[in-house]
């Protein structure tokens, strides 16, 4: 009975030992695979933050917005804003849809820079989306989450002339907050 235990122990050890070799091979391939996977899918899994961080780069500068005779897109927003990142696949929706006809400009309220624009047009939750006419005359403010109709219909009616104001704003949005960060970096442009 001692020679049968000895051998199973023997027998155990050895598997252990072949084990050891396979699972740490095993690990580091699973590891692998997941560090791959969210390199190669990051665009799809941060899309809303991509988005959101890519607005600033693809914005028209809002003085060229407002003097080239084109309605205008006009969205405050910014990249920790929970309801920004939720619409920004909308917004990017309209943009690749009407970008050749109408000014897309995206200001980030962290930024300094766009601190007269936020006071002209009263900023106080975001996103908060403004629609020009081509003349430059406010037609629609849409602050907080919306519903992507309400917009297409409003972006649909800019062309329309003698169009009143419209203020639609939703519970859901957020408040600006006091940007601690003084800087402007050309990072931060957006």
């Amino acid at each position: 009975m001692f020679i049968v235990g000895n051998s199973l122990k023997v027998q155990f050890e050895n598997q252990q030992q072949i084990l050891k070799p396979n699972f740490k091979a095993i690990f580091i391939l699973i590891i692998s695979i997941v560090i791959i996977s969210l390199f190669l899918f990051k665009n799809f899994l941060f899309k809303s933050t991509y988005l959101l961080k890519s607005f600033g780069e693809l914005s028209v500068d809002p003085e060229i917005a407002f003097t080239n005779n084109k309605p205008t897109f006009l969205e405050f927003y910014a990249e920790w804003c929970e309801v920004c990142k939720e619409m920004a696949p909308k917004v990017s929706d309209f943009k690749d849809e009407y970008e050749k006809d109408i000014n897309f400009v995206f200001l980030n309220v962290d930024n300094q820079k766009w601190g007269n624009y936020i006071q002209q047009f009263s900023v106080n939750g975001i996103p908060q989306i403004n629609l020009f006419d081509n003349k430059g005359n406010l037609i629609s403010t849409f602050i907080g989450k919306q519903d992507e109709i309400k917009i297409r219909n409003s972006i649909n009616d800019i062309k329309k002339e003698e169009k009143p104001f419209e203020e639609i704003i939703n519970s859901e949005f957020s408040t600006i907050q006091e940007n601690k960060n003084k800087e402007v970096s050309p990072r931060s442009h957006g």
